[in-house]
């Protein structure tokens, strides 16, 4: 196909992201209507409803399925996996309603995990007790342990991470939309929203796709 007009799509639970020639658009999934069109659209999706659905527009083509999942394993999102297909090695922190953590090398997973999401953890704890109703403290001193509850929280969400990713000893990519927040923490990161959609073009140049 001719790379001149190549769109992506990225299929949330929420949202549908739109790539197009660098150009990006985000449209809430109660507000999207499919529709039949000649327009080849390669997606991600991770909305079991939506790509249900999708079956029925050969238009829209499932990327998953030219991946090569012997690298991964059968129940790893495939939002994960695109982040890991977008770097040859490296720590991707994917900072959204979770945040996930992978890790590569040499072209190859190695393994990764699942945290609470920023919003989500602070959620957790204001649901303990009123009391641990504190902002993160981004500019934490992580070589100090924490003498106040902030940054007590901070160092339990934050701190944790960083000793965990630092220790691959392997460059640090930040996605997601806190990534900026996790910005201030990872100082050396490279932050880039547009990893996911790398990812999926680096499938499709394996497929012959593009």
């Amino acid at each position: 196909m001719e790379s001149t007009r190549l769109t992506l799509c990225d299929i949330g639970n929420t949202t549908f992201d739109f790539y197009r020639e660098g150009v990006k658009e985000k449209i809430a999934t109660a507000d999207y209507e499919l529709k039949k069109s000649e327009e080849k659209i390669f997606y991600i999706c991770v909305n079991e409803k939506v790509g249900q659905e999708l079956k029925n527009f050969p238009n829209w083509i499932d990327l998953k399925a030219f991946v090569d999942m012997k690298k991964y394993y059968e129940t790893m999102g495939i939002d994960r996996i695109a982040v890991c297909e977008s770097i040859e090695n490296g720590v991707v922190i994917d900072a959204g309603s979770a945040i996930t953590v992978d890790v590569v090398r040499k072209g190859a997973f190695v393994g990764g995990y699942i945290a609470l999401g920023l919003s989500a953890s602070h959620k957790a704890y204001t649901g303990i007790s009123p009391r641990l109703d504190y902002s993160y403290n981004f500019e934490i001193d992580l070589d100090k342990i924490p003498k106040n509850s902030e940054d007590a929280l901070t160092y339990a969400q934050v701190g944790l991470l960083y000793r965990d990713v630092m220790s691959y000893a392997l460059p640090v990519y930040l996605t997601g939309g806190d990534a900026p927040e996790l910005k201030n923490i990872f100082k050396d990161a490279v932050l880039d929203d547009e990893l996911i959609f790398k990812g999926m073009k680096n499938i499709m140049k394996k497929a012959d796709l593009c």
